[in-house]
């Protein structure tokens, strides 16, 4: 019985200390500057497990699909985390546009959006040009 004991708070603070650092990595809302329009590199990121040697995404500890419409943005863009979780309107050259969600950082990337593969499909884009242009605002 003591041991189920043991587990049970053992699982309870393993929680509670994954959910503190989910919030660690989440600074107050609101604290990067609005833009609109923003001409950008965009390139072809792996957000899954396994794939580019990278960790879990730094917004929140989690890998995500490459079927999902996810971003990764340069250091000054991610904003120390600000824009995690947050919607950016991409638009390309066409001036056709989607929504993704900002998941992850791009540390030592200038002026870079790195896409899961999803969204440069759905550009009908071929991921082996490794970057296009394309321009990104805040919604």
């Amino acid at each position: 019985m003591a041991s189920t004991t043991n587990a049970a708070v053992i699982f309870g603070i393993l929680v509670f200390l994954q959910v503190s650092c989910a919030f660690s990595r989440h600074p107050a809302e609101g604290k990067f500057e609005l833009r609109q329009n923003v001409p950008a590199v965009m390139t072809v990121n792996g957000f899954q497990e396994g794939e580019g040697g990278g960790g879990p995404a730094s917004c929140d500890g989690q890998y995500h699909s490459d079927d999902e419409f996810v971003v990764s943005l340069s250091s000054e863009w991610y904003a120390g985390g600000a824009r995690c979780g947050r919607t950016i309107r991409i638009v390309d050259t066409s001036n056709i546009g989607l929504n993704a969600k900002v998941v992850d950082e791009c540390a030592g990337c200038d002026n870079e959006v790195g896409a899961s593969s999803h969204i440069w499909k759905s550009f009908n884009l071929d991921t082996s040009q490794g970057e296009v242009n394309i321009r990104w605002s805040d919604l």
